[in-house]
């Protein structure tokens, strides 16, 4: 039955010009069928190069909205009008309005995982891959690093020499392991390493013995020597590990490691994208994709 749908998908697309973006942490049939599989702003990227005008995003809705911003002249689509992502709407224009008001001269750096609106009050954009060689870059001392607090922390160690001013917010998922779920998988893999995202807080990043984005745990465990590892990140993504490498062991920190909003999209949902029957196009003024992507853009110029 699967099969059966994801060839009708792949019929579809090609029929209709369309081009299928799947985050990572997309179900294993999704990623199959998709054009490009990879992180939020490596996403946006490809949909740009991409030759279709017409783009689905199965992942979440501050996804879509970058690969409009980069793409406006093309149709994009959010296959799960309902995927949303809890990080990225903790924070508003107005809540940061008023921050930037106490700190008047800290640049805001916005991590990509933010929406639309909030990336125009922002000076820069970063990724969890490039944040510390941004900040670094930035000739700005003080900096208001937003919205994620663990992924703002992980970057101030690294920088001593500038000044931070972090927010309390950032992912539930990542923010929810905790330093004895590591000790006891650890304890029960000794032989394995422990790789984590950095949006995961400061005790359970001392225990790794690699931290990088999605895309880098994966490159990581892939060219690695080791044969097992822990993964601290969406579960989905030690799904994807063992398929690539089936000689090699790998073990979720936890059970509880997912995300909702990325697992509620579906096959049927980029199915009846195609169809014209389901999913919901981002429609964004020009004024605000204008604004919004300015950051991106310096993000880019500084290397991101």
């Amino acid at each position: 039955m699967i099969r059966e749908l994801q060839d009708k998908i792949l019929k579809l697309k090609k029929e209709r010009d369309f081009c299928i973006l799947a985050h990572s942490y997309m179900s294993e049939e999704i990623c199959e069928i998709a054009d490009f599989v990879g992180d939020s702003f490596a996403l946006s990227k490809m949909g740009k190069s991409a030759p279709q005008k017409n783009i689905i995003m199965c992942g979440v809705r501050f996804m879509a909205e970058t690969v409009k911003m980069l793409s406006p002249e093309k149709r994009v689509l959010l296959a799960n009008p309902v995927a949303g992502c809890p990080m990225a709407e903790q924070m508003d224009r107005e809540v940061i309005s008023e921050v930037k008001k106490m700190y008047p001269d800290y640049a805001v750096v916005a991590y990509i995982n933010t929406t639309a609106e909030l990336k125009t009050i922002a000076d820069v954009c970063v990724t969890s891959s490039s944040a510390v060689k941004i900040c670094k870059a930035l000739p700005e001392k003080n900096i208001l690093f937003i919205p994620d607090i663990n992924l703002g922390t992980y970057v101030q160690k690294q920088l001593p020499e500038k000044n931070f001013k972090l927010l309390s917010g950032g992912c539930p998922t990542h923010a929810k392991m905790e330093k004895r779920e590591v000790l006891a998988a650890k304890k029960a893999h000794p032989d394995a390493l422990f790789l984590v995202h950095p949006e995961c807080r400061p005790e359970v990043l001392e225990l790794a013995d690699y931290i990088g984005s999605t895309s880098g745990i994966m490159d990581f465990a892939v060219k690695s020597n080791a044969n097992e590892f822990i993964i601290g990140t969406e579960n989905s993504i030690t799904e994807h590990l063992r398929y690539k490498c089936p000689d090699k062991k790998f073990y979720p920190l936890s059970k509880d490691l997912v995300c909702h909003n990325m697992k509620i999209t579906t096959l049927y949902d980029i199915y009846d994208c195609l169809s014209g029957e389901g999913g919901e196009e981002i429609v964004m003024s020009e004024e605000l994709i204008k604004e919004a992507v300015k950051p991106i853009e310096r993000m880019i110029a500084l290397g991101g």
